[in-house]
């Protein structure tokens, strides 16, 4: 519940125990969770940031769904691969209708992924390592379980309760038609009529993902002065920021109007209905979040990040987001749906720099998340790729190492540091996706990037979950994922777990990357080429033979076999040089 008000826990004595082949931690930074690369304020203007979809990381109890104390387990692997910090999916208690985007109760950890204690633990290792935690937070739409929603139900029209949500009486000679004419994005009426306590047919509430997440109204301050308290909860447990879940929703059209485009949301599956999305007052309350963050930065100097989940048309609309006294930071999905093409690449990454980079905040790339189709297989199915998808991995390597050298922030989803493809061929019986549930189609459907990831082994389940008479991980893992188990990627020094290790490194010492500036350099049609600060070069081709490298010499670092003086098709590579005259 969200007025409700939960216990501290008492830290538990260890992590358990697991027969992991993970590599030893390295030396612990200092305990305040600072390293060389890590300042205390403006740390995540350049931080990489390693999204775990906890689920599916690694299971520490046998019952197939990856838990907290797997993340805890898991975290020297992270170190070793020299990302900044974590990101954790949601493990608030939920009935799982979205895979914990439908919470119950926003101040508790659902058993299934541990307690409190637990989490105090994961955050105490975390920051002993030097790595930043960040939490998902759902302000949207909550739970129909959730003890809001239950009370709305059970205290009917006209009160308190309802008021907190968007109830409203249908249309039509008995209410029997929806209020309105919007769709839900993930299939089906954005509407739902409930049965009054006297069994009658009564009000209908607004829900724009599953009926199972009713929308919250925050046109009334109780919510906002809820989540307040619930951002005050985990940032007095020590976390360093939020991802905030559907930041460009939270408010509606006060009207509630028809939608000239009703199935927008439905036929795109994103957030493209401008009468329930992006509403100019959603803006305060990001003001709001910022001050509260600000207030404890004041309190110990450490910044604490806002990152937002804003889908919206172009780069312009998304810098209203994150000027000085809003967000931080938000994701610049526009690079993650560009297609494989440079005049595409160049074109969304000018934008950003332009219009975001703009607000004196930095862009936050993302080439992957929980929501879409992982890289490898999303770029095989591009124009120009060989007819098996041969050049998925190597344009996923690529994009990789042009997204380490562009300026700003970067976010990595779990799996995509093991170039893991998509996995497409999930039974139907198997799938837990409410968009195939409430559609029937598989199109858009977001299990196959969720799959538990391979940790060692031949075999299902591949390290993931552990003991005698484990579970079966939640969804089940193709034969073929030993290809791409920690490891055996480990172990190989030609491996995507190597490229990003290595590219971390050169990002963490070299100061012409990260944050900073970009210059475009001249190049081949079909290569992207441009400068970091001093003599940093990062050339990608985006065609399929090779050009002149834009350096003499061998690279720093390459995607794929670089031999000097030239750039093969699909391939990225980073050069120190010095300009002649320099």
């Amino acid at each position: 519940m969200l007025i409700a008000t939960a216990d501290n826990g008492s830290p538990a004595a260890s992590a358990p125990s697991l027969s992991l082949s993970l590599p030893g931690p390295a030396a612990p930074a200092p305990a305040t969770g600072a390293t060389s690369h890590d300042t205390a304020q403006r740390w995540w203007r350049d931080a990489v940031i390693y999204q775990v979809y906890v689920r599916s990381f690694l299971d520490s109890t046998g019952d197939g769904i990856g838990d907290l104390a797997g993340v805890r387990t898991g975290l020297p692997y992270l170190k070793k691969l020299g990302v900044d910090g974590i990101w954790l999916s949601p493990f608030y208690p939920s009935p799982q209708h979205d895979h914990g985007y439908d919470v119950a109760d926003y101040r508790e950890v659902d058993p299934v992924y541990g307690d409190l204690a637990e989490f105090d633990l994961l955050v105490a290792d975390a920051h002993r390592l030097g790595l930043k935690v960040l939490l998902d937070i759902v302000p949207n739409h909550c739970s129909s379980e959730h003890a809001w929603f239950r009370a709305a139900l059970a205290d009917g029209p006209d009160s308190p309760a309802r008021a907190l949500f968007h109830f409203a009486d249908g249309r039509g000679t008995d209410g029997e038609l929806p209020p309105n004419n919007w769709r839900a994005m993930f299939g089906g009426p954005a509407w739902s009529r409930v049965t009054e306590a006297d069994g009658s047919p009564g009000q209908w509430y607004l829900h724009m993902f599953t009926p199972e997440q009713p929308d919250l109204n925050w046109r009334n301050p109780a919510v906002g002065a809820d989540f307040d308290k619930v951002l005050r909860f985990w940032l007095d447990r020590g976390v360093d920021g939020f991802r905030i879940d559907v930041a460009a929703g939270l408010f509606k059209h006060p009207e509630l109007p028809d939608s000239p485009d009703p199935s927008a949301d439905e036929r795109t599956r994103d957030s493209v209905n401008p009468l329930a999305w992006n509403q100019p007052e959603v803006h305060q309350v990001w003001r709001d979040w910022r001050a509260l963050c600000e207030e404890y930065t004041a309190r110990d100097g450490r910044d604490r990040l806002l990152v937002g989940e804003v889908s919206v048309r172009t780069p312009s609309e998304q810098a209203a987001y994150v000027r000085p006294d809003e967000l931080h930071q938000a994701f610049f999905f526009h690079l993650l749906t560009a297609r494989w093409d440079v005049g595409t690449f160049r074109t969304v990454i000018s934008e950003a720099l332009t219009d975001i980079a703009g607000t004196g905040s930095t862009v936050t790339w993302v080439l992957n998340n929980h929501d879409q189709v992982r890289t490898v297989t999303r770029y095989a199915g591009e124009p120009g790729d060989g007819p098996a998808g041969t050049c998925g991995p190597a344009r996923a390597r690529a994009a990789a190492l042009l997204m380490l050298a562009l300026p700003g922030a970067a976010y990595i989803y779990q799996g995509e540091e093991l170039g893991l493809p998509e996995v497409v061929d999930l039974p139907d019986e198997v799938l837990t996706d409410p968009i195939f549930h409430r559609t029937g189609s598989r199109q858009h459907i977001r299990d196959g990037c969720r799959v538990p990831l391979p940790w060692s082994g031949h075999a299902s389940p591949f390290g993931f979950t552990t003991g005698t008479g484990a579970a079966q991980p939640w969804l089940p893992q193709p034969a073929w994922f030993a290809e791409h188990a920690t490891e055996r990627a480990l172990a190989d020094t030609r491996s995507f777990w190597h490229l990003y290790r290595e590219g971390l490194q050169l990002r963490r010492s070299l100061p012409q990357l990260g944050e900073g500036t970009l210059r475009w350099l001249p190049s081949p049609p079909q290569v992207l080429a441009f400068e970091r600060g001093d003599g940093l070069i990062c050339a990608v081709n985006f065609g399929t033979e090779p050009v002149p490298a834009p350096a003499p010499g061998l690279p720093l670092l390459a995607s794929g076999d670089c031999p000097p003086g030239t750039l093969p098709g699909s391939t990225a590579a980073w050069w120190m040089h010095a300009p002649a005259g320099r």
